[in-house]
């Protein structure tokens, strides 16, 4: 592309002061009036924002961390196929798609002029090798697998810049898990042999809005500038830094963050009057569950003592108590009631110690739960630990940091476990993924089955869910899935909680959820202009 000389540049601008002048002359306010809201949006393009941050792990698809604030910071340097927004699935590098052969192919039309960040170009063929590659080198999202089996067969370039992605088991949600997959760019990742090691600056080139200027584990920051020839919408704000706070509220009154989020309501309150400040709530698709290990106590294979445990706890309190207000009680079907595809009949365990111990029989219960040692866990801990002594069920609390437990989830290494973790907005297959016996218990996500527990008419329902295309009929059969879920209660739903976010308007203004999240600053889109 020819760039213009200095003198020429300079003729342009005289030119455009003299046309602005003629258009201001002609008494066109409005005119003016579109242009200072020009002027704004280039300004914008040049905000900085910082936010909190913390160690997530380094932002590529082998090194990040397998929770949001690490997927959502990749997510900002690999573009996907498809994009989330506030109502849906959205075109992306793939600028439409269909569906054929029953759910057996899916045939994707790549969109032409994408860049890499080292200046090469995107092509079809980047596509077809990700894919290829993540069949060879699972990354730390399994979006592509069920068990441990990846669920493509093949990959083919077409004509006309089209792939054409064929898979061996019909999966209903496969269209979201092919499309949101994060493209890495062949010409680097074809000479990496164990990926999980491949370090560099090159193990952070992606085709995102967003490039990787700097990261630090021990401090727990990191820094993004704005990719100049990204193909996409343009970026409202020119560099993201996520920088270590203790006290989020306090770095966010001292300006050194501008939004804080996960904000309880009664805090929130001060700032819900004031003109100089916007809250965003999300939606209830965070929360936290009691996780029961089958194999190391036998007594949760007995369903009477997992309704026990579920009529003995006292979900408002927790909500009051601990949420401060802000949340939900968890649905025994693990959907939370805010899902589209809840079913509101299923059977509910409202608070009823009475009924609990006739369920227990006069068997003496005891178990250990393990718990994050961050304060809101522990105060769940402490309170579930009181609910379900008063059924005469006894508890000991063990705590740990959030990783040494995220850890303990994903080996089985405990007996019960309180874990929480987003994505409770996720397609209803989730069910397949935690409630389905023999799945694989060593993936990358928080999210894993129930160690010892099996039953044939859920695992029938799981794998019929996830095989019917018609959304009406697969509907039917969740709406079943959960009824048999909330019935046998494996394991326990506590709440579902949500995030306040709060932030100044006059510095950056563009934050958004996505229609299936609740954390505005985990969307790429929250920093791209929108239409």
């Amino acid at each position: 592309m020819k760039t213009l000389s200095k003198k020429s540049m300079l003729l342009v601008f005289t030119m455009l002061i003299a046309i602005s002048f003629l258009f201001t002359g002609c008494g066109g306010d409005k005119k003016a009036k579109e242009t200072t809201n020009a002027n704004n949006k280039t300004e914008k393009r040049d905000v900085s924002i910082k936010l909190e941050g913390g160690d997530w792990g380094e932002p590529n698809p082998y090194r990040t961390y397998p929770r949001g604030p690490g997927t959502s910071k990749t997510n900002l340097i690999y573009d996907s196929l498809i994009e989330k927004d506030e109502k849906g699935i959205i075109p992306w590098i793939a600028e439409k798609w269909e569906v054929k052969n029953n759910g057996k192919e899916y045939l994707f039309k790549i969109r032409e002029g994408v860049k890499w960040q080292d200046g090469k170009n995107f092509t079809p063929e980047d596509v077809k090798f990700t894919f290829d590659y993540y069949k060879k080198h699972p990354p730390v999202s399994k979006s592509i697998y069920i068990g441990k089996k990846c669920f493509i067969d093949k990959v083919e370039v077409l004509k006309d810049n089209y792939i054409k992605i064929t898979v061996n088991t019909v999966n209903a949600a496969s269209l979201e898990n092919l499309g949101t997959t994060r493209i890495i760019p062949k010409h680097i990742w074809e000479k990496v042999e164990d990926p999980k090691k491949f370090d560099g600056k090159e193990a952070f080139i992606g085709c995102g809005p967003y490039m990787l200027e700097d990261y630090n584990k021990e401090r727990g920051s990191y820094k993004f500038t704005a990719f100049k020839d990204y193909w996409g919408p343009k970026q409202n704000v020119k560099t993201i830094e996520f920088i270590p706070v203790s006290d989020p509220i306090l770095a966010f009154e001292k300006g050194d963050i501008d939004l804080v989020e996960s904000v309880k309501p009664d805090i929130a309150k001060k700032y819900e009057n004031n003109k100089e400040y916007k809250l965003i709530k999300g939606h209830n698709f965070f929360g936290y569950r009691l996780c029961l290990n089958m194999n190391r106590n036998p007594e949760f294979k007995d369903r009477n003592v997992r309704q026990a445990i579920a009529y003995a706890i006292n979900e408002k309190e927790m909500i009051d108590k601990v949420m401060r207000g802000i949340g939900t009680e968890g649905s025994a079907s693990y959907i939370p009631k805010e899902h589209i595809w809840y079913n509101k009949d299923i059977k509910k365990y409202d608070y009823n110690v009475e009924k609990a111990k006739e369920l227990l029989k006069g068997k003496n219960i005891n178990f250990q739960i393990i718990v994050s040692n961050k304060k809101d866990n522990l105060r769940m801990a402490e309170l579930l630990k009181l609910q379900l002594e008063k059924a005469g069920i006894k508890v000991n609390i063990k705590s740990m940091d959030m990783k040494s437990r995220d850890a303990a989830v994903k080996s089985g290494n405990y007996e019960t476990i309180i874990t929480e973790h987003g994505g409770w907005g996720k397609d209803a297959d989730v069910l397949r993924e935690l409630y389905k016996s023999n799945n694989d218990k060593s993936g990358g996500s928080v999210i894993n089955g129930i160690p010892g527990y099996r039953n044939e008419e859920i695992d029938k329902l799981c794998m019929k869910q996830m095989q019917e295309m018609n959304p009406d009929k697969r509907k039917e059969i969740v709406f079943q899935l959960q009824e048999k879920i909330a019935e046998e209660i494996p394991m326990i739903p506590i709440i579902n909680t949500s995030s306040i976010s709060v932030h100044k308007t006059d510095k950056y203004d563009g934050y958004m959820n996505m229609y299936d999240h609740f954390v505005v600053s985990h969307s790429k889109l929250t920093y791209l202009q929108r239409k």
